[in-house]
């Protein structure tokens, strides 16, 4: 009996590793076709989708490895779009006004000066630099600052939350050096590039492309590593790790960092892609959005949060243009719907299939049923005891 288990897990794992790879070439193969057979507008589209993207992935690593429920990541999003948008609005003034150039809508609401904070955004580098370093910095400080206190579930899940609440307000306030609510627009260049010449907008979509599969990439190997296991294991019996030696506080962080880091690149994308940036990116709706695409995607899953976040984000596009105030009921109907049927979410019917496809080879290999609750979790990698599916509650 023993043998005909393993070897309906082996057949398993090799049907991951086929999907991973499917899924791999099928990505390349669609952003290598989407510029020739895609307008301009729609191309467009298809690259902010890929930004959002970016951010799911990261919340799947810290909420469904991890248990991390973060309603704050659009913080992290709007530092790295903020920080890009403040680097293109300078360059443009230079460009029209020469070194020293202030950009326009301080001209009109501010007092004509650029302020001391602006000004290593003009840098190229400097401006890289923060993106990477400062909100996965901010993420890791926040991060040891609650996790050594043992703060989660829904504690955090509500420290999240007001912390981008606050962090939209004081953008809506800041008229003179953030725009307000009007935010920062009307971007003419990316580090030297012309936004308008479509040659360009393409090769915006190629670098979006590319760092989505560099992320999923990077996020499978988090998974499969010694230290995704130590993760999930955090996640479902914090005790125990924590009596075996380890310091639950710095496994989150470093998963809380990572995440902040990667929906940072995400919104630093978005800027040239969308060409504006304002508050209403950045706050509490956006974050909840973010997260309905992981959760109806499969957050425990690699490619889950991918899949679910382009889907919503597509659906929305399409259900708002003939529908524009109808989108916001859709997507609560369809995540109550999610979490109340399919805690793991539209992926779990994936490895539902692939599960029972795997053990039908042999008559005494575990059915379906019995093993698809194990599989949400161990998407990707070995793991650390049994791992039911996550639940339909807020953990």
């Amino acid at each position: 009996m023993s043998a005909v288990a393993a070897r309906a897990g082996d057949l398993y794992r090799s049907s991951r590793a086929r999907v991973v790879i499917g899924f791999a070439v099928a990505a390349v193969l669609l952003f290598a076709v989407a510029p020739a057979t895609l307008s301009t507008f729609r191309l467009g589209l298809l690259g902010k989708f890929l930004c959002l993207a970016m951010v799911a992935i990261g919340i799947g690593l810290a909420w469904g490895r991890g248990g991390m429920l973060t309603l704050g990541q659009g913080v992290f999003f709007g530092l790295g779009a903020y920080m890009m948008a403040m680097h293109l609005k300078l360059a443009d003034a230079e460009q029209s006004s020469g070194p020293g150039g202030v950009p326009d809508f301080m001209m009109l609401y501010g007092s004509g000066v650029v302020p001391g904070w602006w000004e290593p955004f003009r840098s190229p580098v400097m401006t890289v630099l923060a993106i990477l370093l400062l909100p996965a910095g901010l993420a890791a400080l926040l991060g040891w600052a609650v996790f050594t206190r043992r703060v989660r579930g829904a504690y955090f899940a509500i420290l999240s939350q007001a912390l981008a609440a606050a962090f939209a307000i004081f953008l809506v306030g800041q008229q003179a050096t953030t725009g307000g609510t009007n935010g920062l627009n009307g971007f003419r260049s990316f580090f030297g590039y012309d936004l308008a010449d479509p040659v360009n907008k393409r090769m915006l979509f190629f670098i979006a492309a590319g760092t989505l599969l560099v992320m999923v990439a990077v996020a499978r190997q988090l998974m499969v590593s010694r230290y995704g296991e130590l993760l999930v294991a955090v996640r479902d019996q914090e005790n125990r790790v924590r009596f075996l030696g380890y310091d639950p506080a710095r496994i989150k962080v470093v998963a809380f960092a990572v995440a902040a880091l990667m929906a940072s690149v995400g919104g630093a994308l978005f800027v040239p892609i969308v060409g504006i940036v304002s508050p209403a990116d950045v706050g509490v709706v956006p974050s909840i959005g973010f997260l309905i695409g992981v959760a109806i995607g499969g957050r425990a899953t690699l490619l889950g949060p991918v899949l679910g976040s382009v889907a919503v984000s597509w659906a929305q596009t399409s259900l708002s243009e003939q529908f524009p105030s109808g989108w916001i009921y859709a997507q609560g109907a369809l995540f109550i719907l999610v979490v109340a049927f399919l805690p793991g979410g539209l992926a779990e019917l994936v490895t539902r299939w692939r599960r029972a496809r795997a053990s039908s080879t042999d008559d005494g290999a575990p059915t379906g049923g019995d093993v698809a609750r194990n599989d949400v979790v161990t998407d990707d990698g070995p793991t650390v005891g049994t791992e039911p599916a996550p639940s339909g509650r807020i953990s």
